[in-house]
Formats: C-alpha cells, structure tokens, sequence
C-alpha cells in the first residue's frame, strides 16, 4: 500500500492520477496546504522540503522502503513500477519526456507564477497578471498543435499526459474550447478515464 500525500494542486493532482491509474494499491492523505498542514513536524519528515505531493511507498525498489518527492519523479516511478504508460520505443519515450517537462516547468512554472501574482501576493497588479496569463495561453497554443496529429501526447497515452492533466483542468476557464479545439478534445478523453476520474477527486469533491 503506497501512501500518497497529496492535495487539490496540480502537482498533487499529477500523483494521484498516476496512481489511481496504474492499479497500484494506494491511499490519500490529505494535506491541507492552505491550513498548513504541509509544515508539521510529522510531514517534514516525509518531506522536508515542506511541498506536497510525497510518496511512501513500502515495497521499494528491491523490497526496500521508499521516501519520494517531486510531483514528475513520483508520476514516472509510479508507471514504472506497474509496467504501464512507460513507451516502449526510444522516440516514443524521449518525447513523452519532452512533454513531462514542459508541462511541468514551462506550463506548471506558468501557472504557479500566475497564482502568485492573483491570490498569494497582497497587491494585484494587472500587467503582471496579463503577462503570465499570456505565456500560459502561449504555452498551451503549442500544446493544441502537438494534438491536432495525435490523441496523446506521445501518441499513445502516456506519463506526460498525466502530468499535464491537471495544469488543464485547474485552468480550463482561461481556454477558450473554440481556440483550442484538439486540446478540448484530448481533454474529454482524460477526463473520461475512471484512473483520471478517480485522482482528480481531491479537486472534484471540493468544487461542489
């Protein structure tokens, strides 16, 4: 049983997507990052870095305990271990990496900046927060031509689209579906998966 502490982030998001969907028998705990849940005694030592998610997974690499941050090393050691939405061929694989890092440090990078600059800091300026909105749209314009050949992002589905799921829907009223049309597409096709369905739940749940 991996422990999984997540929350209703898209970096959280990403980890409990994967697990849900490699079948790995997992469990969610809750961290409240609002209440500060993230800075206790008790998680600084899973993480001390005092960022969510985290994994704890008892039956590591070779049946050792395993302690593991960082949203993409979580998500990629998850499909790895269940042997499933790893591409097997080397082209497949080198661009499903590709994505995996540009959903997570351009697009989440992006996105992370643009909640800075709407809710955390105490004065809103209006130019700061076109700017980052811009360069998220941007950021997203080269995701919609990617998919207008492809269902997935490495083709078949993979780790990178896990990745980038969740940058999508915590964001989705900033695109426009008729802008967008081949992301809106693939996106209806992540959110129908039942392992999407199911790790997106911390977020669902709390949006009604």
């Amino acid at each position: 049983m991996i422990d999984v502490y997540a929350w209703r982030t898209s970096n959280g998001l990403r980890a409990t997507i994967a697990l849900a969907e490699s079948g790995l028998p997992h469990r969610v705990i809750p961290i409240d990052v609002g209440a500060g849940a993230h800075k206790t005694p008790e998680y600084l030592k899973i993480n001390p870095a005092s960022q969510i998610p985290a994994i704890v997974d008892p039956d590591g690499p070779d049946g050792r305990p395993l302690v593991l941050a960082q949203s993409g090393a979580i998500v990629l050691y998850v499909c790895q271990k269940s042997g499933r939405f790893v591409p097997q061929g080397a082209a497949e694989h080198a661009l499903a990496m590709q994505w995996a890092w540009q959903a997570g440090t351009d697009i989440g990078g992006t996105s992370a900046a643009m909640n800075q600059v709407e809710v955390v800091s105490p004065e809103k300026v209006q130019s700061h927060i076109d700017l980052f909105r811009k360069r998220f749209l941007r950021y997203f314009g080269i995701v919609e031509q990617h998919l207008k050949t492809r269902e997935y992002l490495a083709g078949a589905i993979s780790y990178a689209d896990f990745i980038l799921y969740p940058n999508y829907a915590l964001r989705r009223d900033l695109l426009d579906p008729a802008a967008y049309p081949a992301l809106t597409a693939w996106a209806k096709r992540m959110a129908a998966r039942p392992g999407v369905i199911e790790g997106m739940r911390l977020y669902t749940e709390a949006s009604h």
